[in-house]
């Protein structure tokens, strides 16, 4: 999410106008990265959605195209996914060139209720026609929603959620038509907040050439940093039921980061997830003129054994920005300001705990404005402290500070960190853990500092990257 102060983002994807949330269903398709999501163009708050839709051969420059699904006055389009079906299931393409095929919850603002339709494309995405006869699974509720659909064998498995009852729910089908219910997951892990936009996820372990299926959930509260966040189960799937084998793990220790979901047919053997970058603690209030909400950076995903688990580990698709300053062996002690001004970089580093009780980063200094990053090497903690990052009286739980336990390991801290206009995402030990935090620093706020606290830290490599 981001304020219309100074600008745009460079590298998330806005909406032209009107609001954004949640990534709908995203896919990789003859070169095209499709990234459709939820959107009311014409209001700066949660309505009425349709399904926007933006196409990207690299995932980081987006060109936005018309709404792909309108809303009605008697059916609002909520969140879905969108498949390739190559070999023509449904029959709703050729032999020669199946359709995409979006399933998507129809909520009904009358009656309330949610039940999954269909619709399909053959024109890469660019038009879509509904389904005659939709909804292709209702089963009378009002908490039934977000169906994710993943090729299985020979067939499909859809999984969505009983949002109230807190369960994962699994079908299966031969045709994208024909739905029939295979197995449930839950109640488990947090509990808090109602569940949402669940995804099932084959996730390659490193130094292995075997996988584990990941199981995403989002939750509407309950989260590390207050308000929404994700979770997320390592398992297998046993047929068509996920089976967990480690206790649940947070995805992101900061506030915003949700609805995460994979992109199908994602080329290669990681996995990429995009989320909505904000928190629903407040997504309808943050500063916005024109437009209100964005995506986090698309993120590649692999699983690393730690201490008898595997652990999670996310890695940033980012911009071969060009090094515009570099240090190496600084020994740190006290703050040292860099001479570089700029509102959206990348910073990676390397640093040597030394002496010092933490170190880190101050991004987006300016007069009684700076983001900090740091990590406290007594307390084991990763830290994002956004309580004098510009605007942040617009809801009382904004102005925090977030905490993540630091991984384990000998050497030097790895910390990546990604700012834009109004974002900042923490990448520590290379991905394993991540803290994703919006920012509304003015337009002047263009300083980077390091520094070091109660000792000396050494900064073996640290790149400004433009």
């Amino acid at each position: 999410m981001s304020t219309d102060r100074p600008s745009r983002p460079r590298d998330h994807f806005t909406p032209g106008r009107g609001w954004l949330n949640d990534p709908n269903g995203l896919m990789h398709h003859d070169g095209e990265w499709h990234l459709f999501f939820q959107h009311w163009p014409d209001a700066l708050v949660h309505g009425p959605m349709s399904w926007g839709h933006a196409v990207s051969r690299d995932l980081l420059d987006w060109t936005e195209l018309p709404v792909a699904l309108p809303a009605t006055e008697a059916e609002h389009m909520w969140s879905g996914s969108v498949v390739h079906d190559a070999a023509n299931t449904s029959n709703l393409g050729t032999e020669e060139a199946g359709a995409l095929v979006a399933l998507y919850t129809s909520f009904d603002p009358v009656g309330l209720g949610q039940a999954q339709s269909l619709a399909w494309s053959t024109d890469r995405g660019r038009t879509w026609t509904a389904y005659a006869g939709n909804p292709v699974l209702d089963i009378g509720s009002t908490a039934f929603r977000d169906p994710k659909v993943l090729r299985h064998g020979d067939g499909w498995l859809m999984v969505l959620v009983l949002a109230d009852e807190r369960t994962v729910e699994v079908y299966r089908s031969p045709d994208l038509v024909h739905w029939e219910h295979a197995s449930s997951f839950g109640p488990a892990g947090s509990v808090e907040g109602v569940w949402e936009c669940p995804d099932l996820v084959r996730v390659p372990i490193e130094g292995t050439d075997t996988t584990a299926v990941v199981l995403l959930v989002s939750v509407l509260s309950g989260a590390p940093a207050g308000g929404s966040g994700m979770q997320y189960f390592v398992g297998e799937l046993d047929g068509a039921r996920f089976r967990q084998k480690q206790d649940a793990e947070w995805l992101d220790h900061g506030a915003d980061f949700y609805a995460a979901v994979s992109y199908s047919d994602a080329p290669g053997p990681e996995p990429v997830v995009q989320g909505w970058m904000s928190n629903w603690q407040y997504a309808n209030d943050v500063p916005a003129t024109d437009f209100r909400g964005s995506m986090t950076l698309a993120r590649r995903l692999s699983l690393r054994r730690r201490d008898g688990r595997l652990v999670l580990v996310q890695r940033p698709v980012v911009r071969d920005g060009e090094v515009v300053h570099a240090v190496t062996d600084l020994e740190l002690d006290g703050t040292t300001t860099l001479p570089v001004a700029a509102t959206s970089f990348r910073v990676t580093a390397e640093v040597e705990t030394g002496t010092a009780q933490r170190f880190g980063l101050h991004v987006r200094v300016g007069p009684d404005e700076r983001t900090t990053v740091w990590v406290d090497a007594v307390a084991g903690a990763v830290v994002l402290d956004r309580t004098r990052s510009g605007t942040t009286d617009f809801h009382p739980g904004f102005a925090a500070v977030h905490t993540a336990p630091l991984p384990p390991g000998d050497g030097p801290v790895r910390l990546e960190v990604v700012v834009d206009q109004s974002s900042v995402e923490v990448f520590v030990g290379d991905g394993e853990v991540v803290l994703t935090d919006l920012v509304f620093p003015g337009p002047d706020s263009t300083g980077i500092e390091v520094f070091a606290e109660g000792g000396t830290a050494v900064v073996r490599r640290l790149e400004v990257h433009g």
